[in-house]
């Protein structure tokens, strides 16, 4: 399957407005305190979704990073970026995707603008650049009230689940 998002055309099924929890959850095999997303909103099918993180100071990170002045670390809005594109391959695939998991593979450009901290609410633009085969690729832009606070460039394969040992 080979496709870019400038051959992307939507229709009101390619849309949904609104991933709780439930079916992030669901999507995707993360959970706390690894689940750095909390919902997916504006999905378009096969081209792009804007993923929330809400930033609490219950995180637990922040005991350590950094004690007395937290910041939310670089890696893991690069994570939350992750989780937002592997939504959207998920919901992409549909039926598809099922017994698979999206493996992030590379990240590149990585540049990171202003901390996140307590209380600010991250939008991830997540925007598929293309994808051959089990291969995708993606840009985001991270940004709190509007800000630009990190942005990558990331690629994704989806593979089949590995079995437990």
């Amino acid at each position: 399957m080979d496709s870019t998002t400038s051959e992307t055309t939507s229709g009101p099924e390619d849309r949904v407005e609104l991933i709780d929890i439930a079916r992030i959850m669901h999507a995707i095999p993360h959970r706390y305190p690894f689940l750095l997303i909390d919902r997916v909103v504006d999905l378009v099918r096969n081209h792009s979704a804007v993923g929330i993180k809400n930033v609490s100071v219950n995180e637990s990170f922040f005991q350590g990073h950094f004690p007395g002045h937290p910041v939310m670390p670089g890696v893991l809005i690069i994570e939350s970026m992750a989780q937002t594109a592997a939504v959207l391959v998920v919901e992409t695939l549909g039926p598809e995707a099922a017994g698979k998991v999206v493996y992030f593979m590379s990240v590149e450009g990585a540049k990171f603008r202003r901390p996140v901290v307590p209380g600010d609410q991250v939008r991830i633009h997540c925007t598929k650049e293309r994808n051959r085969g089990n291969v995708w690729k993606f840009n985001a832009v991270a940004r709190v009230d509007g800000v630009a606070v990190a942005e990558a460039t990331y690629a994704a394969m989806i593979m089949d689940r590995v079995a437990d040992k």
